[in-house]
């Protein structure tokens, strides 16, 4: 298929084409990820998930150029707010990226969260085949900022970096959200500010708290400062890479890598089953009006949900 190899070849304006295809959930668009799947899972990817304002874009920004110093490909999905208007991505992370925009070996893709709740749009899956088909060495995810919703990460991402910066409210309530228990790695951000230092006692105590991590890999604390201070916040990102390539590692030499595809297949399996068999079915209530006639009956409250569904598949084997 043309369009496969393109993206294979590494034809960015293609790529990008097809992710924007795949967003609005264009059939075609899925039947090129089928000849994509095969050359896919070579890439490391690396999610960033923290609460709005945590500092984000600015650690992946330099995060990029230390990886392109070491010789990496990189591919980069920011998941950003979407348009109230277009229902397209505001493009924030990648106006804040643009340093890199004319590197041939950095592809910077920003999507639309669509309203999403787990900080990423229903595409993302799709998206990093994409990325990694392309021969990217790297994948970097960003969350769109939802503090105690960002865990939908751990889905996709093989290290997940979790941002934590002072002064951004309760700290540790996040932490009690679930991103503790999906973190690889910390990043205490701007931590020449009031409360950093309470923020990393409280993390390294609430790391502490567990007494078994798989691959004996306890997460690490990076702190980064003022970027301003060009030199000592490029330290602090290339102990964070380091660290990031050391847990891939980790992950490998420890059989942990199934583990989290497993995880990221059965959600794209069930992503599968449900555009094959529920997608059709709501398309054939839609055609016949019987749609419209469920939703009259909900409202007069002559039925339940549960039971209407129910008796549409029973009529549906007779």
């Amino acid at each position: 298929m043309e369009i496969a190899k393109k993206i294979m070849d590494g034809d960015v304006r293609t790529a990008s084409l097809l992710i924007r295809k795949l967003e609005d959930r264009r059939p075609q668009a899925k039947s090129t990820v089928r000849y994509l799947y095969p050359s896919t899972g070579k890439a490391h990817i690396i999610g960033f998930t923290g609460a709005e304002g945590a500092g984000k874009s600015t650690l992946i920004n330099e995060t990029i150029a230390e990886l392109r110093q070491r010789g990496k490909k990189i591919g980069v999905i920011p998941v950003d707010t979407s348009s109230v208007f277009s229902g397209g991505a505001l493009l924030g992370d990648r106006i804040r990226m643009e340093s890199h925009a004319k590197d041939p070996a950095v592809f910077i893709r920003s999507m639309a969260s669509r309203g999403a709740l787990g900080g990423f749009c229903p595409a993302i899956g799709e998206a990093i085949h994409v990325m990694d088909a392309m021969g990217n060495d790297v994948i970097i995810l960003e969350t769109v900022g939802t503090g105690q919703m960002g865990t939908e990460v751990i889905n996709y991402a093989h290290t997940v970096i979790v941002v934590q910066v002072p002064g951004l409210g309760d700290e540790i309530q996040a932490l009690k959200a679930g991103i503790l228990e999906i973190a690889d790695i910390f990043v205490v951000n701007r931590a020449d500010q009031d409360g950093a230092g309470k923020l990393y006692r409280e993390l390294m105590y609430m790391i502490g708290m567990i007494p078994h991590y798989p691959g004996g890999w306890r997460p690490p604390i990076v702190r980064t400062e003022n970027p301003f201070d060009k030199d000592a916040f490029r330290r602090s990102i290339a102990e964070l890479v380091d660290l990031a390539e050391q847990h891939y590692q980790n992950i490998i030499e420890h059989d942990l890598l199934s583990e989290r595809l497993s995880r990221r297949v059965m959600i794209e399996f069930s992503d599968a089953i449900e555009s094959a068999m529920l997608k059709p079915i709501v398309r054939q209530l839609m055609e016949s009006g019987k749609f419209d006639e469920f939703v009259d009956i909900l409202i007069k409250k002559e039925s339940d949900p549960m039971t209407l569904v129910e008796e549409f598949l029973a009529s549906r084997h007779r």
